[in-house]
Order: C-alpha cells, then structure tokens, then sequence
C-alpha cells in the first residue's frame, strides 16, 4: 500500500502548480542550484575538499599567500590560492560554509517552534494571553536585532570563556533564534485570528473536539504557507547574523571559523594585496543569501494564488 502511494505522491507533486512554478521560473532554478552546490560542498567537505584547512600537520607556512591559480605564482594545488597560515582557501570555504548553514538553519528552526507555538496561542486563547505576548514582540521589536544578539553572545562568551565548541555553538544558535522568533509569532497569530472564527473550527468544537487538537490538526496546517516563506528568507537573514557576529569576534570559535571569520581574517590582508583571502569568503556568503532570498521570492509567488 505504502510502496504504491509513493508513486502517486511524486507524480501529484510533479504535476502541482508549485513544481511547474519552479520550472517556469529561471532565477528560481539558478537559484536552488547554487544552494543545492553549496549544500552538497558543506556536507561532503571531508571527501570534497582538496586539503584540511583546519589540520596543522598538514599546513605548510611556505605556501601562505599564494594567489589563485590563474595569476602569477599560483599553484595548481591552491585554486583559489592561500591565507596567511597556509590553508586553502578553497577547502576552508567548504568547511566555513557547512558552519554557518548549520547554525542559520538550526536557529531558523528553533525560533520556528518558539513563534509559531506563542503565534497559535495568541490567536487561539486571545484575551490576556494574546495581549503579553504581543507586547512581548513589541518590546523584542523595539531593540536592533543584531544588537540583541551580539549581548546575548557576548554575555555567553564573557560567562563561559572556557566553555566547550558545543557550548559555544548553541549560545550563538539561541542568541539568535531569540531574535527571529517575533516575525513567526505575528504572522501565525494574524493566521490564526482568522482561520479560528472558520466553519471547520467551529463544526470542530460543536462535536466535542479539544483545543489542543483542533490546533495541530486544523488550525496549523492552514497557516503553514506564510510560515514557510518567512522560514526560507529568514534563513538568509540568520547566516548573516551569524557571519556579523563571527565578524565581530563574538561568533563560532576560531578553531572551527565560519564564513563571517573567514571574512574577518581576510580584511586585514585586503590592502596588502592579497585581495582573494577577503574576496572568496564575502563572494561566498552573497551567493548564498542571494540564493536562499531568491527561493524565497518564489515561494511566496507559488504559494500565493493572487500574485500568479
């Protein structure tokens, strides 16, 4: 039974007006393909990249600031050339690359949870419940959220100086996802306002239907759509804050540096000449918040019927 649904759902997805949304649009297209490079590059850096960047019996100080191999005194082995230490830029970007998706994904996710569920709750019970946390949002809204986030990391990383890469890591993720969780909880509490005073809601609570259910099993899958939109573009936004805070020494630890470290170590060789250990990085993490907008550009046009 399971064996034969799995056809029809991918023939049902492939004939969807979202699939055939995707094909029609190239920038869409381009766009999922760069992501899917990048992604694939930053899951498979061990077997991918030609060298360990972050492995100091393998780096050679003789080899530091060799320029990509087009230019004068590249070598074949450094394609986009060398830093200061000697590592490769290319593997490093791969390696950089896996740190910063990993953390603008999984704090994308957990603010997800936080605002959705405080979004459903304040739609659903209304009343006092709604109105804190509505003015738990405005108060969130009312302080810049990188700001926001670089004294959560900077409180963590004064309490902790010792703490472990782990540690580290999931201060950085909470700080934040405690700055994006607002959007989520607005825009599925507006949902949710509406979509509470619908028939099915109400047919469900006349035959004698929890709350609880009527939530999960009505009420969210309704609105889901915006969720998702906002989840995509968000991730954009999370890889830039956590590329700003590993800019401004507050972020993921030296030892495993992200795209924002990457960044920071090339400014300071970007006037010595040595312009691609600053260039890459940065033309790396453009790519991927283009990428990752664009996709969100077009799933708000795909699931949106009034603007196809």
């Amino acid at each position: 039974m399971s064996v034969e649904g799995k056809p029809s759902t991918l023939r049902a997805f492939f004939d969807s007006d979202v699939w055939h949304s995707f094909i029609a649009s190239p920038a869409a297209v381009g766009a999922a393909i760069v992501a899917l490079v990048f992604v694939v590059c930053a899951l498979f850096a061990e077997s991918l990249a030609p060298h360990n960047p972050f492995d100091l019996a393998t780096l050679e100080l003789m080899d530091s600031l060799k320029p990509p191999v087009w230019l004068g005194g590249g070598e074949s082995k450094y394609l986009l050339g060398t830093d200061g230490q000697g590592r490769d830029i290319l593997s490093a970007l791969m390696y950089g690359t896996r740190i910063s998706l990993l953390v603008g994904i999984v704090s994308v996710l957990l603010s997800l949870v936080i605002g959705v569920g405080l979004g459903l709750l304040a739609g659903f019970v209304g009343g006092r419940t709604d109105a804190l946390i509505m003015r738990i949002c405005d108060v969130m809204l009312s302080f810049p959220s990188i700001l926001v986030a670089l004294m959560i990391s900077g409180v963590g990383r004064s309490l902790f100086p010792n703490a472990p890469e782990m540690l580290t890591f999931a201060v950085l993720v909470l700080a934040i996802a405690l700055t994006g969780w607002v959007q989520y909880a607005r825009t599925v509490r507006g949902s949710t306002l509406v979509e509470r005073n619908k028939e099915y809601v109400q047919a469900a609570r006349v035959i004698g239907v929890g709350s609880q259910r009527i939530l999960r099993r009505h009420v969210l899958p309704n609105v889901l759509g915006p969720v998702l939109v906002l989840a995509t573009i968000q991730i954009a936004a999370a890889i830039i804050a956590e590329a700003t805070l590993s800019f401004l020494g507050v972020g993921v630890p030296p030892t495993n540096p992200s795209l924002g470290t990457l960044v920071r170590n090339g400014g300071d060789y970007l006037f010595s000449g040595e312009w691609w250990i600053f260039a890459w990085p940065s033309l790396t993490l453009v790519l991927i918040t283009l990428s990752v907008n664009l996709l969100g550009d077009w799933l708000r046009d795909a699931l949106n019927p009034r603007l196809r």
